[in-house]
């Protein structure tokens, strides 16, 4: 149905495409996989129409196409669900799935579909990120395309409704539309993908069908060589408590106790709105709460980023775009953001001095640490918010989903990251919408469920089967 021959593209220097390319069968799911930066989510918003390609060719149904502008795409039956959501906060739900639709467009059916239960005139910017996800999907649903472009669409949904969106992707496949699938997620990939594109540096390393391949094979085809797990095996236990939560209480959360201990991962499962990001907004000082919270025994109240920062508190947002990043700034003035320095003004020699280590720890990608921030990978601009928040050595770090968007490769090294900051006795919480994630990094976890502490298990304890029915019932 769709074919890309020989695309090309660099950014700023960077070439992020080098002679490019895949094909897409009527009635096909097919992945796109590859490193940060290898490539995919470009070729991707090239074939959408929202980047133009600075050489190669398209086809549809054999003839040949160009595809300047989403509106291009639109016309030819193609849609994309963008990673970094290209949504309306000061618009309602209906009119963000309703645009260049029909006056008479109803949205309520589309919400059904990905079982999103908010009134469509709920403003946008009152959702959480998963919800936000929802959303996008359902304005994909509604323009009835031929070819819809998936770009990491489960990276911010809970299990309930990522079942929802492979079901949804059931019915599309049966009905003959073309799906190219975005993402790291090798579960997902080995159960919805008919075949996978490997692409490593920008360029195509090859095609696999999925039955004749395996997680190994396509790993080794992204990263160019083996990657090993990290296990929990070697880490030391847990010390003693460093802090201690007692009745949280916010607009959103309803009485939340916990401890944190020295040298633990304390994870945090849950469904979309269930008050996971809302426990590190009222520690961070983004919301304000009642209740009592304790870092090393002493009575702390943070009512502003700057003050939880330094009390030694930091957070990884949930979205990066939204509620991390300046995006027009560069990457070391970005990283830098959490450091005041005198006057308010940034010195680049102490910048490269803290950064330049943390960036090499990191593995982070860009053309230098002047690069607009923008420029980089979804995965390398996750990596520059994560060496932000250990600029300001804290000691209690709340991860919100930290490898949203995030390579197989990557992931490894954001959790021999986590194993070293634990070994260094500091205290983390982390938020993940993959319940493998959790069960492998934390030591306990704790489920959310409607602004509740529904249970919380050891690692011994935590099953996914337990904790989605504590999240879920």
């Amino acid at each position: 149905m769709f074919r890309a021959e020989g695309i090309s593209k660099h950014f700023d220097g960077v070439q992020a495409l080098r002679g490019a390319g895949f094909s897409l069968a009527s009635g096909e799911v097919h992945a796109l996989m590859g490193e940060n930066g290898a490539g995919k989510s470009t070729l991707a918003k090239i074939a959408a129409g929202s980047v133009g390609a600075d050489s190669g060719r398209m086809f549809l149904d054999d003839k040949p196409v160009e595809i300047k502008h989403p509106l291009d795409a639109q016309r030819l039956g193609i849609a994309m669900i963008y990673q970094e959501l290209d949504l309306f906060p000061h618009l309602t739900i209906e009119e963000n799935i309703a645009l260049g639709r029909a006056w008479k467009f109803r949205a309520q059916p589309f919400l059904d579909q990905v079982g999103l239960e908010k009134n469509p005139r709920t403003m946008l910017g009152e959702l959480r990120a998963g919800e936000m996800q929802l959303v996008a999907i359902a304005r994909a649903l509604a323009s009835k395309a031929r070819i819809i472009f998936m770009d990491e669409p489960t990276s911010s949904l809970f299990d309930d409704a990522v079942e929802r969106l492979f079901r949804l992707i059931a019915g599309l496949k049966q009905s003959g539309v073309a799906i190219a699938y975005v993402s790291h997620r090798m579960d997902e990939i080995f159960r919805i993908c008919d075949r996978a594109t490997v692409l490593r540096d920008g360029a195509t390393v090859g095609t696999r069908t999925i039955s004749e391949t395996s997680p190994d094979e396509l790993i080794r085809m992204m990263v160019g060589r083996e990657v090993s797990a990290v296990g929990q095996a070697v880490l030391p236990a847990c010390g003693e408590v460093l802090l201690t939560v007692n009745t949280l209480t916010t607009p959103k959360l309803k009485g939340i106790s916990f401890e944190l201990r020295r040298g633990e991962v304390l994870g945090i499962a849950g469904l979309v709105g269930s008050g996971r990001s809302e426990i590190g907004a009222a520690l961070f000082g983004l919301d304000r709460a009642t209740g009592s919270i304790r870092l090393r025994g002493r009575e702390i109240r943070p009512r502003s980023p700057a003050e939880a920062l330094r009390l030694g508190i930091a957070l990884l947002p949930e979205d990066r775009k939204r509620e991390g990043l300046m995006m027009q700034m560069s990457v070391a003035a970005n990283a830098a953001l959490g450091r005041c320095a005198k006057f308010g003004m940034l010195r680049p020699a102490e910048e490269a001095r803290a950064l330049d280590p943390l960036f090499r720890a990191l593995g982070l990608k860009a053309a230098s640490n002047d690069a607009a921030v923008s420029s980089l990978s979804g995965g390398n601009q996750q990596k520059v918010l994560i060496a932000r928040c250990l600029l300001t050595n804290p000691q209690v770090l709340f991860l919100d989903d930290p490898t949203r968007g995030i390579d197989v490769g990557a992931k490894q090294e954001i959790y021999a990251l986590i194993h070293r900051l634990k070994a260094e006795g500091r205290g983390i919480l982390m938020v993940s919408s993959e319940l493998p994630e959790l069960l492998q990094c934390a030591d306990r976890i704790m489920v959310m469920r409607e602004g509740h502490l529904a249970a919380t298990f050891t690692a011994a304890e935590a099953t996914q089967e337990r904790i989605m029915t504590a999240a879920a019932l």
